[in-house]
């Protein structure tokens, strides 16, 4: 239904590692497939958060967006950055400008999609930990306007961090996201939502895609969705549910960063005991994202070197070079200079030290923003420390007392692991997928960079 005068409102929902293996356990997205429409949706390489959102929102790929993995080494900073939170590191023209231009006034909020702040939306919501003077960390999250921070804290509770990423990730940070999503839908009545679900990241990651307890999160989020459904229905909104990859089995991880350094390319420095990667130091290294690793190679001169030293690693299937690159659509500057691509079954972690007890104190934590890597085992309590409970019970403790206190409960092994992405998919099966509420919106296939106008289309817009 179209309002007078006005676009036709859509919610896009972000289900991430939505396939359709998945789609069977999920009766209500199900029935939206069947009486609207649906088909594969193609994704980008690296196929990760935000490349893939980056490349929907905008309709380009990661050679002109400019995002080429969940974070990547700043050669200009001298650091290796992951889940940035600037809308202006994404290059192009965005959904909501070509909205605007074709209907002046159009309404956006971004619930919880990646590079939120600054974005030029009208409503925006995204996670956001409040850092203490002391150097505690606690959950909390941005708004704007402001004033809508309060209103969401008193209705719905403190945004649930430790349930977003960590060893407690579990239903309850999408259930508030969804619960936020309405609000926002029965308060302002935006034009268009975007809202952004992470609850199948978590199992399929731990256990794997087949795993019973995957199937099963699945079918929680379905349900945990409905109301949500049931809204935008009686407002006669239009419904996009889409994902940006889908999660495949894997066996074995990667450590390429240790590979590099064996191999006398990658340097560390030492502070009390510990070891921190030098990437300004380091001839090359590798910033680890999921089946995707950036190797960075400090003078051309190298490049042999690390090639060298990656090809014959057991795990890695492809190592990009500036044509493989260009192939792909990741000729960036901020790629790396080689792009290494995992094997099916395989991942990589952004492991550097050789000893364990040379471990950083952060490798323990759960510190997306610290690590010059992704790392996936921060889902986990270390099954090998027999305190664990007892350390995590201890940090709660003196959390609640208002005190300073670390949860030092990851593990240091990468062997738990089940589940990745970041390669293209092998089949339609395992790769992600549109649906739409609108019967026969979509043909046999949707391409990433086509979600943009596939929106304005659906609004009435383009």
């Amino acid at each position: 239904m179209t309002r007078p005068g006005g676009p036709t409102p859509l919610l896009v929902l972000d289900v991430v590692g939505l396939t359709p293996r998945l789609l069977d356990h999920m009766p209500h997205l199900k029935s939206l497939a069947r009486s609207g429409s649906h088909a594969p949706l193609g994704t980008v390489l690296p196929a990760v958060t935000c490349a893939a959102q980056s490349t929907f929102l905008t309709g380009t790929l990661p050679s002109e967006h400019g995002i080429v993995g969940n974070g990547w080494y700043f050669r200009e900073l001298g650091d290796v950055l992951l889940w940035r939170q600037h809308n202006g590191l994404v290059a192009g023209d965005k959904l909501w400008d070509a909205a605007r231009r074709a209907h002046p006034g159009y309404t956006v909020a971004n619930i919880c999609w990646w590079y939120a702040m600054g974005a030029d939306t009208d409503i925006t919501v995204t996670p956001r930990p409040v850092y203490y003077a002391d150097g505690r960390k606690e959950p909390d999250c941005y708004t704007r306007p402001p004033a809508l921070h309060d209103e969401l804290t008193d209705t719905l509770g403190t945004f649930p961090l430790f349930h977003f990423w960590g060893p407690g990730a579990d239903l309850t940070s999408s259930r508030w996201i969804i619960d936020a999503t309405r609000h926002i839908l029965r308060t302002r009545r935006p034009d268009l939502a975007l809202c952004y679900l992470p609850h199948l990241d978590y199992d399929l990651q731990r256990f794997g895609p087949d795993d019973p307890r995957s199937r099963q999160a699945a079918a929680d989020l379905d349900a945990a969705m409905a109301p949500l459904l049931d809204d935008a229905r009686a407002e006669g909104r239009t419904v996009v549910a889409l994902s940006e990859y889908g999660i495949t089995r894997v066996n074995r991880s990667v450590d390429i960063n240790r590979a590099l350094r064996r191999a006398g390319l990658l340097e560390v420095h030492t502070q009390d005991g510990m070891e921190y990667l030098d990437p300004m130091a380091s001839r090359a290294f590798a910033v680890a994202d999921h089946q995707i690793a950036h190797v960075y190679v400090r003078r051309p001169e190298d490049l042999d070197a690390a090639r060298t030293a990656l090809e014959g690693l057991p795990g890695i299937d492809q190592l990009l070079d500036d044509e493989g690159k260009k192939t792909h659509h990741l000729d960036h500057p901020r790629a790396g200079d080689l792009v290494a691509v995992a094997e099916p079954d395989a991942w990589f972690t952004y492991y550097y030290w050789l000893d364990d007890a040379r471990a950083p104190d952060f490798a323990r934590l759960v510190e997306i923003h610290r690590k010059p890597g992704y790392d996936p085992v921060e889902l986990f309590m270390d099954p090998l420390d027999p305190y664990v409970k007892v350390k995590a019970a201890t940090a709660l403790a003196r959390k609640k007392l208002g005190m300073r206190y670390r949860m030092a409960v990851v593990p240091l092994d990468a062997s738990p692991i089940r589940g990745s992405h970041g390669r293209l998919p092998a089949s339609d099966d395992d790769g992600p997928l549109l649906i739409c509420s609108t019967p026969r919106a979509v043909g046999d296939r949707v391409a990433a960079t086509d979600v943009k106008q596939l929106l304005l289309h659906l609004a009435g817009l383009g």
